[in-house]
Parts: structure tokens; C-alpha cells; sequence
């Protein structure tokens, strides 16, 4: 099941509150993992399979097919200097092996709270004897300044928070983003890493 964090509850029920005399009282996301819209509806914009649930003094309406994929997520509202807005996120992966784990807990703690303000995540795909390998989704696949994220900021978090690892390499297809947060030709010193 779909939840909402407190301070998302409460923005939609802020956003709604102004709207209620256009008679706006529901929340309607839609999409995939990797991609979702969340926006105002009326109860008549209701579809016949759609599955309604409580986010928290309001409805909201998923059809199957965001049901199925937005399982278990987690909805936040972050609001940040450079981005602010609605994101959708997912439990962490628990690793079996101790070196994985503590990498992840880097990524949850530490590196994807920076990213986020610029659409972004992180995610480990594995450990490969003293390398870590991420992978990167969002604003930061495709982003111009990926590279000096994962080397200025990535690494070095990892490298201090987790001495077993010495090297972390990209394992993402920048060439598939759709939205990255700089051009793709964007020169590192006109970019700056969120992380650095």
C-alpha cells in the first residue's frame, strides 16, 4: 500500500483546502516507478477500476496499474532551495552482505537527501570486492555534472563512512535520461554537485 508522510498529508490537505469551492477534494497519482504524476481531481474524476484509499483526511485514486507499481512507496513533500515538490520513494533494499549494508545506509542517510532537492537518487546495484557500484536515477541520469557528483560527492561519502570500499563506479545508461537536472553538455565548472 501507497503512504503519505505527515508533512505530504498535510500539503495536500493545504491544496485542497483551496480549492474546495471548485469542488477539488481528492488526489489522483498515476504512473510507474520510475515515472508518476499526483494531481488534484474532483470525486466525479473517479474511473471504474480505480482503487481509492485514505492518504490522510483525503482520498486518493490509483488505477491498477499504478497500484501495482507504486506498491509499497512512500509519498513526502521536500522542500528545498533548488527543487521543491512531491516525491515518490521506495523502501531500501537490506543486503545480506555487512559492506553492502553499510554503503546503503550512506546512500539513505547522507547522499540521497542531497540529490533529491535536484530530482535525483542513488542506488546500490552491488559490491564488487573494494568497489561499490552505483547506479543513478532522475535528474542525476544523463546530468551533465553526474560525474562530479559521484566523484566529489558519492565516493567521498563512501570512501569515509565505509574504508572495506575503495573505488565507486557507475553502472548507469546516462544516455536513457529524461530529465536530467544540467545538459548533458554541461561543463563541470558550470555545474555544481549537490553533495560537494
Amino acid at each position: 500500500m501507497l503512504t503519505f508522510t505527515d508533512t505530504a498529508a498535510a500539503r495536500v490537505r493545504s491544496f485542497l483546502a483551496k480549492q474546495e469551492g471548485q469542488g477539488v477534494s481528492a488526489l489522483r497519482i498515476a504512473g510507474t516507478r520510475k515515472e508518476h504524476k499526483l494531481w488534484l481531481v474532483k470525486p466525479a474524476d473517479r474511473q471504474a477500476g480505480d482503487r481509492v484509499m485514505d492518504g490522510g483526511g483525503f482520498e486518493v485514486f490509483l488505477d491498477p496499474m499504478t497500484v501495482r507499481h507504486l506498491e509499497g512507496a512512500t509519498v513526502d513533500f521536500v522542500d528545498g532551495v533548488m527543487q521543491s515538490g512531491f516525491r515518490v520513494s521506495f523502501p531500501s533494499p537490506v543486503w545480506d552482505d555487512p559492506v553492502a549494508q553499510k554503503v546503503q545506509d550512506v546512500l539513505d542517510r547522507e547522499v540521497n537527501p542531497g540529490i533529491a532537492g535536484h530530482g535525483g537518487s542513488a542506488s546500490l546495484v552491488r559490491v564488487e570486492g573494494d568497489a561499490a557500484i552505483i547506479q543513478l536515477h532522475g535528474g542525476c541520469q544523463g546530468c551533465g555534472a553526474a560525474d562530479l557528483t559521484l566523484k566529489q560527492g558519492i565516493e567521498r561519502m563512501i570512501r569515509d563512512a565505509v574504508p572495506e570500499i575503495v573505488a565507486v563506479r557507475d553502472a548507469t545508461d546516462h544516455a536513457a535520461g529524461e530529465s536530467p537536472y544540467y545538459a548533458p553538455g554541461a561543463s563541470p565548472a558550470d555545474a555544481e554537485t549537490p553533495l560537494a
